[in-house]
C-alpha cells in the first residue's frame, strides 16, 4: 500500500504559502483619517452654533487695534501644524477622559453666557466676546481630546494653546495691564530725565518741563505693542530655540523691553517738545509714533533672539563632539 503526496512545489501549496505571507493591510491610516475628517465636521458644525459670536469677534478685531492680532491667530496654528506634517507623530487617538475638563470649564462658561446676572447688551464688547470666545475654544478642545487624543494634541500642543490669543482681554485684565505699563514708563521716562541730566520737576504721572507739563495717560501705557512683542517672542521662542528656560527668558524680557519702550518714547517728545516746539505734543511722532518705537524694539529683541539661539546651537555642538569623542566602554569592540 502505497501513500500519494503532493510534489514540493505543486501550485496548491504555493498558493497556501503566498496567502499565508501576504502583508495584512494596514487600516489605521484609513481610521486616521476618518478621525481628522470627523474633527472637521465637529469643528465645522461647533464655528455654526457660535457663528453670530464668532463674526462679532472679526469685526471686534478690524476695528480694535489691540485686538487686531486675533485675525492671524488661527492661520499662525494651522501653518505651525502643517510645518510638521513629515515628522513622526502619534497616531489621533480618543482621551474621553481627558476631554471631560475642558468639555466642564467650557460648559460653566456657556451657562454664564447664557443666563448671564446682568443683560449681555450691557457688558463692554470685549467681555461679551472673551466670555464666548473662551467658551467656543473649551468646546474645541475637548472635541479635539475626543476625536484626535491626547497624544496627537501633545505633539502640537504650543499650536493648540496658541489659540488661546483668540480671546480678547476682559475689562478688568486690560485696565490692570495698561495702569502697570503707565506707571512703570513713568518711571522709566524719569530715570532717562535723570540720566540725561535734564531740567523737569515730577508730581506722579506729571512731567513739568521748560515751556510745557506733561501727563502720562493710561492710554500711552504702549500695551499694544507690548502685546504684540510677547505673542512675537512666544512664537519665536517655539520655532527657534528648544531650552524651555531660553524660551521662558525670551518671553520674560519682553515686559522690561515694553517698559523701556515707552518710557524712552515719553523722553522723545518731550525733548522734542522743549528743543524743538511744544506744538510737537501734537505731531505725527506722538500720535502715530506707536509703530516706528515697536520697531526699535525689536532690535534688542532680535539680538536677544539670536544669542540665545547661537549659544543653544553651540552647546549642542559641543555635546556632540563629547560624544563623538568618548572612548568605547571596556569590554567592546571596535
Amino acid at each position: 500500500m502505497s501513500t500519494i503526496t503532493s510534489p514540493p512545489d505543486s501550485p496548491s501549496r504555493v498558493a497556501t504559502a503566498e496567502a499565508r505571507n501576504a502583508p495584512v493591510p494596514d487600516t489605521a491610516p484609513a481610521a486616521e483619517r476618518k478621525r481628522f475628517l470627523g474633527f472637521l465636521g465637529f469643528t465645522a458644525g461647533l464655528s455654526l452654533v457660535f457663528i453670530q459670536p464668532l463674526v462679532g469677534l472679526i469685526r471686534y478685531a478690524l476695528h480694535t487695534p489691540l485686538h487686531s492680532h486675533a485675525l492671524l491667530i488661527p492661520f499662525i496654528s494651522v501653518y505651525l501644524i502643517w510645518l510638521q506634517r513629515h515628522t513622526s507623530r502619534p497616531r489621533a487617538g480618543s482621551s474621553p477622559a481627558l476631554a471631560v475638563l475642558p468639555l466642564a470649564v467650557g460648559l460653566v462658561a456657556l451657562r454664564a453666557w447664557l443666563f448671564p446676572a446682568s443683560p449681555p447688551a450691557t457688558w463692554p464688547p470685549n467681555d461679551y466676546l472673551a466670555l464666548t470666545t473662551f467658551t467656543y475654544l473649551c468646546l474645541f478642545w475637548s472635541g479635539a481630546l475626543l476625536l484626535l487624543g491626547g497624544r496627537w494634541l501633545r505633539a502640537h500642543l504650543f499650536a493648540t494653546l496658541f489659540l488661546v490669543f483668540l480671546v480678547p482681554l476682559p475689562t478688568a485684565w486690560e485696565n490692570a495691564l495698561e495702569v502697570f505699563f503707565q506707571y512703570t514708563s513713568a518711571e522709566a521716562a524719569a530715570l532717562l530725565f535723570a540720566i540725561t541730566g535734564s531740567t523737569v520737576f515730577r508730581t506722579g504721572l506729571t512731567f513739568q518741563l521748560p515751556g510745557i507739563t506733561l501727563q502720562v495717560a493710561q492710554e500711552c501705557s504702549g500695551i499694544r505693542s507690548s502685546l504684540v512683542l510677547f505673542i512675537t517672542s512666544l512664537l519665536a521662542g517655539h520655532m527657534f530655540l528648544r531650552s524651555s528656560w531660553r524660551r521662558v527668558l525670551l518671553a520674560l524680557v519682553v515686559i522690561p523691553l515694553g517698559i523701556v519702550r515707552n518710557g524712552f518714547r515719553i523722553y522723545v517728545i518731550a525733548w522734542l517738545c522743549v528743543h524743538i516746539s511744544p506744538s510737537m505734543i501734537d505731531s505725527i511722532i506722538h500720535r502715530q509714533g506707536g509703530p516706528l518705537f515697536f520697531a526699535l524694539s525689536l532690535i534688542p529683541f532680535f539680538l536677544l533672539l539670536l544669542g540665545l539661539h547661537w549659544s543653544e546651537r553651540g552647546q549642542r555642538r559641543a555635546a556632540s563632539v563629547r560624544t563623538t569623542a568618548a572612548p568605547p566602554e571596556p569590554g567592546t569592540s571596535s
